[in-house]
């Protein structure tokens, strides 16, 4: 095996060599076909060989995509405005248990999607973990074109990929008894809002615009962005942070604009160029407290003429994974 190449001392891992890798054949959701195929077409570009042999990494449970079809019930009727309810809730606690079992473990994750839905499971598994193994709350970085923050009731599309965040957060609750639709998100698996900062929005629902002004939540839009420089976005997401916080970094590849990411289920033009999005990951990363990297919604039946957008947008998604797992340029 090659060395580990990361120059950076982790400062809540106790084994940042080891790697644990959950690959999500998932696409539950949201309505659109084939993003399911994401962590396959992924791994078949070589991805886990490339963090193995070239970043030194040592995987754990990278030798499936698991695809959770044994947990879709016989009905899924619809259950406050949520398409697909028992069967997104079924999935996303299976993969809760997953990250949670890297997580606790002591090594650094990685969820390879899916849609972005699966972050309900991804992010509580790595709170519960990091609570129980460091008593802290994890911050997460949500790189997205869209803020995916829509309680069931204000969803205008019932759509679940578009309300992971208020689950996490907890502006959606569930009652525990009712364990087959989010019941079982317990409070030691949520965040908190004030350790919550989004990068790259500039789909926004009203609905959501003001939930995240009536919470006060830290959000860099694509005004931010081209106001103030990646470089100095990335410093005030941090600082908002602090240094002494475990991160999840949950990057939606439709957070790049189309021109480099086209290949994903709902693309929205004037996003983040590749280098901007490499910077995000190269920058969480370099901070030492990376935990865990989500990244979603590759979706390669939604190709371009002769599959150029399909590999454009594997090629990126290989690139993120990279950088946010200590890929430098020198």
């Amino acid at each position: 095996m090659s060395k580990f190449t990361s120059m950076v001392d982790s400062k809540f891992l106790d084994h940042p060599q080891d790697l644990g890798v959950v690959a999500v054949g998932f696409s539950g959701g949201q309505p659109k076909k084939g993003v399911d195929a994401g962590p396959e077409v992924l791994i078949q570009a070589g991805l886990l060989t490339q963090l193995r042999d070239e970043l030194g990494y040592k995987l754990h449970g990278h030798d499936a995509v698991h695809l959770y079809t044994e947990l879709t019930p016989a009905s899924d009727p619809p259950y406050r405005n949520m398409k697909n309810p028992r069967t997104v809730s079924a999935v996303t606690r299976e993969i809760s248990s997953q990250t949670y079992a890297h997580s606790v473990a002591g090594r650094m994750t990685l969820t390879l999607g899916g849609d972005h839905s699966i972050a309900i499971g991804t992010i509580s598994g790595t709170a519960k973990a990091t609570r129980e193994r460091l008593g802290r709350e994890i911050a997460v970085i949500w790189v997205d074109a869209h803020s995916d923050i829509n309680t069931p009731e204000g969803s205008e599309s019932g759509n679940i990929h578009g309300m992971p965040v208020s689950f996490l957060t907890g502006l959606s609750r569930e009652d525990s008894s009712n364990e087959e639709c989010f019941g079982w998100i317990q409070d030691d698996m949520r965040i908190s809002v004030k350790k919550l900062v989004y990068i790259g929005l500039r789909d926004v629902d009203p609905a959501e615009k003001r939930i995240l002004r009536e919470n006060g939540i830290k959000a860099f839009s694509m005004f931010d962005v081209d106001r103030h420089g990646i470089g100095r976005v990335m410093e005030m997401a941090l600082g908002h942070i602090g240094t002494d916080t475990p991160i999840h970094l949950s990057f939606d590849v439709d957070a790049l604009d189309p021109m480099w990411a086209p290949s994903t289920g709902t693309p929205v033009r004037g996003g983040l160029t590749l280098r901007e999005g490499d910077y995000i990951c190269e920058c969480v990363h370099e901070s030492g407290s990376l935990i865990a990297v989500d990244l979603v919604e590759v979706n390669p039946k939604l190709a371009t003429e002769e599959d150029v957008g399909a590999n454009e947008t594997i090629r990126a998604g290989c690139s993120l994974v990279r950088c946010a797992l200590g890929e430098s340029l020198l």
